[in-house]
């Protein structure tokens, strides 16, 4: 059989395709060389044997992610009225700022026709130390961590961070600001951090913020969309207020707090003004000590993809962990470089590399502890890990640790 659509990735269906399989679908099934074809329409509840071209559509509409061949018309149809009618000029849209954590739309909205100013604030303060400092020891703490995480040089990792902080420093009560945000935690951060930044609620505050596509399979960013998808989402966008600000400067004073006693609070919280913002902070709080094994939830999931599957390549590794277990992706490939050179490079390292060829080629597979590690036979904690940070929060060998539970409580080991 023909495979499945490329748009279950990119999010915009491409019809001809869909009704050509369609037509493919139906013609296998009348010559009698598609039974499993034959059983999802009877799971479905047509039980045949005839079928027509209407069964066949509302089967691809499905494997889309439509509940029917109308739904996934109509969807098209907005989408295409919205790249020909996005309203930019009407509304003075010249003057917008659009905010985003990254640079992968920033191609995509001009090629959608956007014409505001693009911001890119790019700190992942999913990792690293993200300390409760005055400003100036707070951007060397954070400089610090990029050039040794990454292998940016002092200069690079100064200019970054001027961009950014003249970005955050330009910010005033006549700002326009549309903020591009996901579900996870690298973006409910970054939401967080600009907020907090505000000195007022500006001229202009709105968010457009999704956590998944219709007829995307497994929606990961923003950045996999295509620039037609973004103008269907231009109009989706909503004010932010008072109340957001308020919620952004409580939970960025107890991300960077040395007791994650508060950020679980807020993680257990729902939140009608960012309402995604709970569950991003819940997801990151997984991040410090497991209680069982001492591991973040990532390292757990890395030791268990590497369990299930053997011996594979960085590279491939990285693919499992986002694509098939990672509940929601919030890493780039060099922040899970990074992250997996902590379990390599450990005096008692749960996992083996091959160094040889680029770091996403090389082979890598769990050791024994790792092992004995992810089955609950021994606790990280007890084995000497690097030190590592979670937001305020330092895990260092020796010291009395902040540990969670799956249940999102957090206490002293």
């Amino acid at each position: 059989m023909p495979a499945k659509n490329a748009s279950l990735q990119h999010g915009l269906p491409d019809l001809p395709s869909l009704r050509k399989r369609a037509k493919r679908l139906l013609k296998a099934l009348k010559d009698n060389e598609a039974e499993g074809i034959r059983e999802q329409l009877r799971a479905l509840g047509l039980a045949g044997p005839e079928y027509r071209l209407a069964d066949t559509q509302w089967l691809v509409a499905r494997e889309a992610g439509f509940a029917s061949w109308p739904k996934l018309i109509a969807h098209v149809e907005r989408i295409a009225f919205a790249a020909r009618h996005p309203g930019f000029a009407e509304a003075s849209e010249a003057s917008v700022q659009h905010w985003r954590c990254g640079n992968d739309i920033e191609h995509s909205l001009r090629i959608a026709g956007f014409t505001g100013s693009f911001m890119m604030f790019d700190d992942p303060m999913v990792m690293g130390p993200v300390p409760a400092l005055p400003e100036e020891q707070y951007w060397a703490v954070r400089g610090a961590f990029a050039e040794r995480a990454f292998g940016l040089s002092f200069g690079d990792s100064q200019r970054r961070q001027a961009i950014q902080r003249e970005a955050l420093g330009n910010l005033s009560s006549d700002s326009e600001l549309v903020l591009w945000c996901e579900a996870d935690a690298y973006d409910q951060l970054f939401l967080v951090r600009v907020l907090a930044s505000l000195p007022a609620l500006p001229r202009r505050l709105e968010l457009i913020e999704i956590d998944q596509v219709p007829g995307v399979e497994r929606f990961i960013g923003i950045g996999q969309l295509a620039p037609d998808l973004l103008a269907w989402l231009w109009p989706q966008r909503r004010p932010l207020g008072e109340d957001a600000l308020a919620l952004a400067r409580e939970t960025w004073a107890a991300y960077r707090a040395d007791n994650p006693g508060h950020w679980a609070q807020l993680a257990a919280t729902a939140h009608p003004a960012l309402p995604l913002l709970g569950p991003a902070l819940a997801r990151q709080l997984q991040e410090l000590p497991g209680q069982a094994d001492g591991l973040s939830l990532t390292q757990r999931l890395v030791l268990r993809v590497l369990a299930e599957h053997g011996e594979l390549a960085s590279g491939k590794v990285f693919g499992h962990l986002m694509m098939h277990y990672e509940p929601l992706p919030y890493l780039g490939d060099l922040m899970f470089h990074a992250l997996l050179r902590d379990l390599i490079d450990a005096p008692q390292p749960l996992v083996h590399e091959h160094p040889d060829a680029q770091w996403y080629q090389r082979p890598v597979r769990i050791t024994a502890l790792g092992e004995r590690i992810l089955c609950g036979q021994a606790n990280w904690l007890d084995h000497g890990p690097a030190e590592r940070w979670v937001g305020g929060v330092c895990i260092a060998a020796g010291r009395a640790a902040w540990v969670v539970s799956e249940a999102g409580e957090v206490g002293l080991r």
